[in-house]
């Protein structure tokens, strides 16, 4: 039986596996990739760290927001969002209206290790503590990213495969 014909989007902290998994979904299943902070970087002609520090985390939020609403236009089946998206009431309500919603749940501490390398990319990781900070992202987002999945899958000491193969088990069928 097929899956559910709504998009599937992929939400959770930094670090969860997002853009890895929604790559590897996109392939298993042949269908269309949307990855939105590559493709607000992209559009802005800017990197995320650029255009948090020239404009600030609230315009960050409305081009997410424009991005989302023009990948789903563009009818992409798997979209891979911001950790922040759900901060956005705007883009809260179009994921939990028009998308199947997975969270990519993984804890802080697994996180941190898994951008490790990436940390100056990622504005909202950064300070002295990177396990503190995401561990208080948590705090703040968790609620949201609960308040529009569908389902939630946990990453820790996952495979990308075994990722994938958990999503696709989340996934009611039509």
């Amino acid at each position: 039986m097929p899956l559910e014909p709504r998009p599937i989007a992929l939400v959770g902290s930094m670090g969860a596996g997002k853009s890895t998994i929604a790559r590897a979904l996109g392939e298993r299943l042949g269908v269309s990739v949307a990855d939105l902070d590559a493709m607000v970087a992209a559009e802005a002609g800017k990197s995320i760290p650029e255009l948090f520090e020239e404009e600030g985390e609230p315009e960050f939020r409305r081009r997410e927001r424009r991005t989302l609403e023009a990948a789903l236009a563009a009818n992409v089946r798997v979209l891979a969002c911001g950790g922040g998206i759900v901060t956005d009431a705007g883009s809260r309500a179009l994921l939990a209206g028009r998308c199947q919603v997975i969270w990519l749940v993984v804890s802080p501490e697994t996180a941190a290790g898994r951008i490790r390398d990436e940390r100056t990319g990622r504005p909202m990781a950064a300070g002295p503590d990177p396990v503190a900070r995401l561990a208080t992202l948590a705090r703040e987002r968790d609620p949201l990213y609960t308040s529009i999945a569908a389902s939630r899958v946990e990453t820790d000491g996952c495979t990308p495969d075994q990722i994938v193969d958990a999503v696709l088990a989340a996934m009611p069928r039509a």
